[in-house]
């Protein structure tokens, strides 16, 4: 049975329910984590992760019955834009409750999960030897650099003074 987790393009109630439980995971330890380190109320950041998870659902779900290559992140992004927009009806509750995730809480959880990931195919990612370590670490390395570049042009242009 093709699971959507895996990428394939059939949705089943299977992957369906395997994204469901994946997100219901992430969300609990996001809204734990939100908690403690920024104290904000369990309730309002778990809405806030269950509109970010829906959001998520329908992104995918659309990803894979509409007709159109278009990637999923397109979807979220769009409905998750169109839904915060000053004067839509859900505007007001959707920016109260998503405010109240901070993103270093969402990127953390994101980040372990990658990291299990990697431990997952670890014996790949050797094979690939130190070479492949060097670009990893340039990537990374000139991804930041562009970001802090980028950053400062915007900063310098606004009228920002730079540190």
């Amino acid at each position: 049975m093709p699971d959507l987790i895996d990428g394939s393009e059939n949705v089943s109630v299977h992957g369906i329910f395997n994204w469901i439980l994946l997100l219901v995971i992430f969300s609990v330890i996001t809204v734990i984590g939100n908690f403690i380190g920024y104290k904000h109320p369990m309730t309002d950041s778990l809405v806030g992760m269950g509109i970010l998870s829906l959001i998520t659902l329908i992104g995918v779900w659309l990803e894979r019955y509409l007709p159109f290559n278009i990637s999923s992140i397109l979807y979220i992004s769009v409905i998750g834009i169109v839904i915060a927009l000053p004067g839509m009806p859900t505007s007001d509750f959707v920016l109260y409750y998503v405010s109240k995730v901070e993103l270093l809480s969402i990127v953390t959880v994101f980040l372990a999960y990658v990291g299990i990931g990697m431990g997952k195919s670890w014996d790949e990612f050797k094979a690939l030897g130190w070479r492949a370590v060097v670009v990893t670490v340039l990537v990374i390395a000139a991804t930041y650099y562009g970001a802090a570049i980028v950053a400062h042009v915007v900063l310098v242009a606004t009228g920002v003074p730079a540190i």
